[in-house]
């Protein structure tokens, strides 16, 4: 990859960053590892080049620079490891494990719950209508993964899940290797298909469980249900991901951090 010099003077659109002019200069440093990011130069889990190091390549001070790593690690892109420097976060990493999933448990937490036992009930090549096409930035009909699992904490169904996946993106994913994988789904994607899911939206709503669903999640028709629907995003706001959970919440609950 080609190092672009940025200096305090040198405006933003000098540097090959599309931010405004008056843009501060941690962000687009920010902006410049980012693209690194993106391109792959340092892949999950790896290091990337220290403070110092990437002051001389960007020609900046060292100080703009850790403001650009500070954001970055306060975004879970990037990891600071005591004594050893700065890695590009995996959903693997403990901190960002559970980056997403917002359910806790009414006591105690997941940590003290285990991993989620994960049972796959389907996985297959199909089509996107025209929802699922919008939400992943397809056009009707083109391929898709679709992926429906259960997952249950402590031996107790609690989330019933959909997933969509681009199909060309992740071609060759399989129910086997979903179900066998130890590590977090994200990472799997990760690891096996390139793909770094880096933030997510939602969209929360009550609702009732309709027969079939009551029966995967081992309760009564009608029981209250959190229906969750997340597209999840890869750099460039490329959305990789539609999921449409329901949650059950007799003994757990929806937690999000405001700040």
């Amino acid at each position: 990859m080609q190092h672009l010099p940025v200096t305090p003077e040198e405006p933003a659109s000098a540097a090959g960053v599309d931010t405004p002019a008056f843009s501060p200069l941690y962000q687009q440093i920010k902006a410049l590892i980012l693209r690194s990011l993106q391109a792959g130069e340092w892949k999950p889990g790896e290091a990337i080049p220290s403070e110092t190091e990437l002051a001389g390549r960007f020609r900046v001070s060292q100080g703009t620079v850790r403001k650009a790593i500070d954001e970055l690690a306060a975004e879970n892109l990037l990891v600071r490891r005591q004594g050893k420097g700065t890695f590009v976060a995996t959903h693997s990493e403990r901190q960002v494990e559970y980056r997403f999933l917002r359910l806790k448990p009414d006591e105690g937490d997941l940590d003290s719950e285990g991993p989620a036992q994960r049972s796959i009930l389907d996985c297959r090549r199909t089509r996107a209508t025209g929802d699922v096409a919008r939400g992943l930035g397809l056009r009707p009909g083109d391929p898709v993964i679709q992926v429906r699992r259960v997952l249950s904490f402590k031996g107790v169904p609690t989330i019933l899940e959909d997933l969509w996946l681009p199909g060309v993106a992740f071609k060759g994913l399989t129910a086997d290797a979903l179900a066998s994988y130890p590590g977090p789904t994200y990472a799997l994607f990760e690891e096996e298909f390139g793909v770094r899911m880096v933030r997510a939206e939602e969209r929360i709503r009550a609702v009732a469980a309709d027969p079939s669903q009551a029966e995967l999640l081992g309760i009564a028709p009608g029981s209250p249900l959190l229906s969750v629907e997340r597209t999840a995003y890869t750099y460039g706001d490329r959305p990789m991901e539609l999921r449409r959970g329901l949650y059950r919440t007799d003994t757990h609950h929806y937690f999000n951090e405001l700040q």
